[in-house]
C-alpha cells in the first residue's frame, strides 16, 4: 500500500469537501489510504491555491491533484510544487496563462449560468429549485436537493482570477469530460483538455457533478494518474 501517492482532492464552485464522499470510498476501497479533501475558502483563486499549496506541503512523498469544476483552476494554479506527480481535471477549469473561469464561460456560455444569481454580499448562488437541473441532473432528487441547501457560493470576483503559470504545463494531465455538463460547456471541457495534450481524456455521459453520478470510472482515471 505504502507505493500508493497520496490524493489531494480539490472541490469546485457550489460545492465542498464532501463532494467527493463517493470517490474517496471507492479510493480506499482499491487500497489508496493517504486521502486528504481539501476545504477551500471561495474567496479567490490565490486564497484557494494557498489553502491547496499547504495541505500538499504537509504530505510527504508524491501526490495526485485531483480538481473538481473551478478545483481545476486551483489545481492549474497550485499544481507546480515538487512532489506533485500529476493532474486530474474533473468536469473542471484549465485555465492558460492570464485566463479566468469567467472568460472561459463567456467563450461557451453553458445552459445552466443563467440559473446562478448573486445575493447582497457578492457571492454567487445557484437557484435551489434550479440547483438539480443545472448542476447534477443526473442525480437522485434527495442528494440534488442536499446539495443545494449545502452549497458553497463563490465570491463573484473568484470567476475573473486569472492563472499566473498553469501547472498542466509542466506536469502529467489527465481530463475527464461530462458530455451533458450544464454548468461548463462540454466543447470548452475539451478545448481545455486537447491543449493540454492530457495523457488520457475520458468523456462521461454524466452532469458537471460525475465525482458524484459516476464515481467508478472518476476513481478509474485518478487511478490510473496514480500509476497503480
Amino acid at each position: 500500500m505504502a507505493d500508493k501517492p497520496a490524493i489531494v482532492l480539490v472541490h469546485g464552485f457550489w460545492g465542498g469537501a464532501a463532494h467527493w464522499g463517493k470517490v474517496i470510498t471507492e479510493l480506499h476501497r482499491r487500497g489508496f489510504n493517504s486521502l486528504h479533501a481539501v476545504e477551500i475558502p471561495l474567496t479567490s483563486l490565490v486564497d484557494d491555491a494557498a489553502r491547496t499549496r499547504k495541505m500538499v506541503q504537509q504530505i510527504e512523498g508524491p501526490v495526485v491533484l485531483v480538481g473538481h469544476s473551478y478545483g481545476g483552476a486551483v489545481i492549474t494554479e497550485a499544481g507546480d510544487l515538487s512532489n506533485v506527480a500529476g493532474l486530474v481535471y474533473i468536469a473542471a477549469f484549465a485555465p492558460d496563462a492570464g485566463e479566468s473561469c469567467g472568460r472561459i464561460s463567456e467563450e461557451t456560455p453553458p445552459v445552466g449560468l443563467e440559473n446562478v444569481a448573486p445575493d447582497s454580499d457578492g457571492y454567487l448562488w445557484i437557484k435551489q429549485d434550479k440547483f438539480h437541473e443545472s448542476f447534477a441532473q443526473d442525480l437522485p432528487a434527495d442528494e440534488a436537493l442536499v446539495m443545494a441547501v449545502t452549497q458553497k457560493a463563490p465570491l463573484a470576483s473568484t470567476f475573473s482570477d486569472t492563472v499566473t503559470a498553469p501547472a498542466w504545463r509542466a506536469k502529467p494531465s489527465w481530463y475527464q469530460v461530462s458530455t451533458a455538463d450544464r454548468m461548463i460547456h462540454p466543447d470548452n471541457e475539451r478545448r481545455m483538455a486537447q491543449r493540454m495534450n492530457p495523457r488520457r481524456t475520458v468523456e462521461l455521459d454524466a452532469s458537471h457533478a460525475s465525482l458524484a453520478s459516476r464515481p467508478g470510472p472518476v476513481t478509474d482515471l485518478i487511478q490510473e494518474a496514480a500509476g497503480v
